[in-house]
């Protein structure tokens, strides 16, 4: 029986083996011989004892353009990232000097004291070492504070023209001290209409105002009840609304009126005055009156009467007159004044700019003033909801549109 031994070589190594270093120009000159004909990756890998994978990873750097990288076995990163790189440097060099001089500013703001913010900002902008944008950011306060301290002495045109406005403010202030600034704006655009001057914004108004105390107090909101229902109507002559106020003089003796104004234009179409009380029959002659004035002699065509639930009102004899001349009679629900705010709110307006701050000596006198009153209001007093014109210019102005 043959045996037969295979002979195995064993070596043996007996030094620290280390890891080799290939110089750039060695791996170089080992991809071009991976480039000539009939050799391959692996059959190089193999003749110089290295990996195929590090050998592969050195050909795709070289293709890529790396070549200076194949010695620290680096990527190059793109020229797009290093441009990125470098503007976001900039920035944020840009913002440490921003900071930096934010600090300086806090700095000098802590040694002037613990005062106002905008009294250290006036302090520190007078000195004029920092920019007024810079100031202002750091204390967080605004750039206009700055402009009326650092304005020149010399008054400018702007100054002189403030001052003309200030003078018709206080002159409309003294005659109608019940107008707020849009109102008030208002009767100076139509005064400069007449005089050929520039027309003034309401912000400039309300500004000279404020700064001279002649603004009016602000109201204080109260609970409203939720009204669903439309009063205003696009057009004239759609609905009427009707009520009766009451005026006490200081004699004691009270007086009585009652309006109807039209629900589109606001204007108070007619009315009547009494000392012992409104009574259906002048209900009715004020509605005649209404009639005549807006429609002539024809029929009413399809014009609401809304009222509330007042004994004139809800007679027989003032609901069968309105029916007869055309009206469609409406009334509102019990309780809700809301459901007439419209007459509502000009016995409001009328009350507070006509009758609280005139003289209510006697009834003769109230009685006198009160057609200035209602003239007024309807050719002069400007109205929000009428784009600030008075009644009769706001319904000229739609008749002027309409021919």
């Amino acid at each position: 029986m043959n045996t037969t031994s295979n002979n195995e070589s064993v070596h043996v190594i007996t030094s620290i083996q280390r890891r080799r270093r290939w110089s750039y120009k060695e791996k170089e000159r080992i991809i071009q011989e991976t480039l000539e004909p009939g050799n391959s990756v692996s059959l190089v890998a193999r003749k110089y004892n290295i990996a195929p994978s590090q050998l592969f990873q050195w050909r795709r750097f070289m293709e890529e353009g790396a070549s200076k990288g194949i010695d620290a076995e680096e990527e190059l990163v793109p020229l797009s990232e290093v441009k990125k790189l470098e503007q976001r440097v900039k920035n944020l060099e840009r913002l440490l000097g921003r900071k930096t001089e934010e600090v300086e500013i806090l700095k000098e703001a802590v040694v002037l004291g613990r005062k106002k913010k905008t009294d250290l900002a006036k302090a520190i902008g007078g000195n004029r070492r920092f920019p007024i944008s810079r100031i202002a950011t750091a204390l967080g306060v605004s750039r206009s504070i700055f402009y009326p301290r650092l304005r020149k002495s010399n008054q400018t045109p702007k100054d002189r023209f403030n001052k003309e406005i200030l003078q018709s403010v206080r002159n409309i202030c003294d005659e109608r001290p019940t107008y707020g600034y849009p109102r008030v704006t208002a009767v100076i655009n139509r005064m400069h209409k007449n005089q050929g001057f520039p027309r003034v914004n309401h912000k400039r108004v309300y500004r000279i105002m404020k700064e001279n105390k002649l603004t009016l107090q602000r109201n204080l909101p109260r609970n409203r009840r939720t009204h669903e229902g439309k009063i205003i109507t696009d057009k004239s002559d759609l609905r009427w609304c009707s009520d009766i106020l009451g005026i006490r003089c200081w004699d004691g003796n009270m007086i009585w009126i009652a309006f109807i104004l039209d629900c589109h234009d606001r204007e108070v179409i007619s009315y009547i005055c009494s000392t012992v009380g409104i009574t259906s029959s002048m209900i009715q002659d004020i509605i005649l009156e209404a009639k005549e004035q807006r429609f002539g002699d024809a029929r009413v065509p399809k014009t609401q009467f809304l009222s509330d639930n007042g004994p004139q009102y809800t007679a027989f004899s003032t609901i069968g007159f309105c029916k007869s001349l055309g009206f469609e009679v409406c009334h509102t629900p019990a309780y809700s004044p809301e459901s007439n705010g419209m007459a509502e709110a000009f016995v409001k307006t009328f009350k507070r700019d006509y009758v609280y701050i005139n003289n209510l000596q006697c009834v003769e006198l109230v009685m006198l003033e009160i057609r200035k009153w209602i003239d007024d209001y309807n050719y002069f007093a400007p109205h929000k909801g009428l784009s600030m014109c008075s009644p009769k210019e706001f319904r000229l102005n739609e008749l002027s549109f309409a021919v």
